[in-house]
């Protein structure tokens, strides 16, 4: 019970840091999860097709550390 307990306070932790990230990238101008450079957007007169292709990469790189490093323990 010991682990579980050390590995739900870290994922709290982290969630919070995530939190608080997400908040201050808000208040950067131009700056944000789904607004980074390399993400495609293509806009017509009735078409709009988005394409967060950076941020999928920056999130499935965070993820991928993430269970790795759960995975150690």
């Amino acid at each position: 019970m010991l682990e579980i307990g050390r590995i739900l306070i870290f994922v709290g932790l982290l969630l919070f840091v995530m939190g608080v990230v997400l908040l201050l990238m808000d208040k950067i101008p131009g700056w944000g999860l789904g607004r980074l450079p390399g993400d495609i957007l293509i806009e017509r007169e009735n078409f709009k097709l988005y394409f967060p292709f950076a941020t999928s990469l920056l999130v499935s790189a965070f993820l991928s550390f993430l269970f790795w490093l759960l995975g150690k323990g």
